[in-house]
């Protein structure tokens, strides 16, 4: 398929979401949406420091949560650790999550990239958070990089395939449309703002020509492609915008955790705080 000409420029789509949240995103709002908004995030730790003994802790927490009665939807966690964390949650429902690809950087061989997405997969990876490589995009080499996700999401097999955009790093409107387009084309079952390693990561802009790409997407062949903003989210308001701004471009639909997942370390307490309230 080929997609339309995208005539939204940078300030067309700040008037948009402006407008979107000015009717939408007020504190009044948000609490009694609180325990929905629980239920999407992908709980994540991506720290160097990582080791079996804070991961072991990461998972309790996460289920102390559920025993609470609000359950995340995902552990996202180094691959490594995949295993450890599958056990650890098994029975509970909430999904394992992993990134891959030469994380955060993208700078890696594809044989290794795919080999490293096998390791992810056979340790009982639900999802992959692959990342695109950027250098490759802003050089232009578009077609090898449509052919690595390709590859990829073979090699996910029934693993859901999240394409991180790395959108900070590609900036201009342009750039993020086509790499969209892309990954869509490529097979991703989500786009994926940020690795959360780069500044800036989620924006209310990259998410607008993110969802823009795929309800064209699914307009023209009918599947459904998830969404996820990631990196820096850990105000609950922040997060419910990012749902509205879903909510207002993809529909009532897409607020189901196979299709909408927020990246956040910090958010799940600050939820569980106002929850409290």
């Amino acid at each position: 398929m080929e997609f339309s000409a995208y005539t939204f420029s940078s300030e067309a789509l700040q008037h948009r979401i402006k407008n979107i949240l000015a009717v939408s995103s007020s504190s009044d709002e948000l609490k009694p949406v609180l325990s929905r908004l629980f239920g999407f995030i992908d709980f994540t730790t991506l720290e160097a420091t990582d080791n079996e003994t804070s991961i072991a802790a990461f998972c309790k927490r996460a289920l102390s949560y559920q025993q609470a009665g609000y359950a995340v939807a995902a552990l996202c966690i180094y691959s490594p650790f995949v295993k450890q964390v599958k056990k650890a949650l098994e029975g509970s429902g909430i999904s394992v999550a992993t990134v891959a690809c030469g994380f955060p950087s993208g700078q890696m061989p594809l044989k290794l990239k795919l080999d490293e997405v096998q390791f992810a997969v056979e340790s009982g990876a639900d999802d992959v958070d692959m990342v695109i490589s950027r250098g490759k995009f802003l050089q232009g080499n578009y077609q090898e990089v449509f052919e690595e996700i390709q590859a990829v999401k073979a090699q996910c097999g029934d693993a859901h395939l999240k394409v991180i955009l790395e959108t900070g790093e590609l900036k201009t409107v342009a750039n993020i449309r086509k790499a969209s387009e892309l990954a869509l084309l490529a097979g991703a079952d989500f786009l994926k703002t940020s690795t959360g390693k780069v500044q800036p990561a989620a924006t209310p802009e990259a998410a607008m020509i993110m969802l823009d790409t795929i309800r064209e997407f699914f307009d023209k062949t009918g599947k459904k492609v998830g969404f996820k903003p990631a990196g820096g989210i850990a105000d609950p308001l922040i997060a419910y915008q990012y749902m509205q701004l879903l909510k207002a471009v993809l529909g009532d639909e897409w607020l189901q955790k196979s299709l909408f997942r927020i990246g956040a370390s910090r958010l799940a307490d600050k939820v569980l705080e106002q929850l409290k309230d």
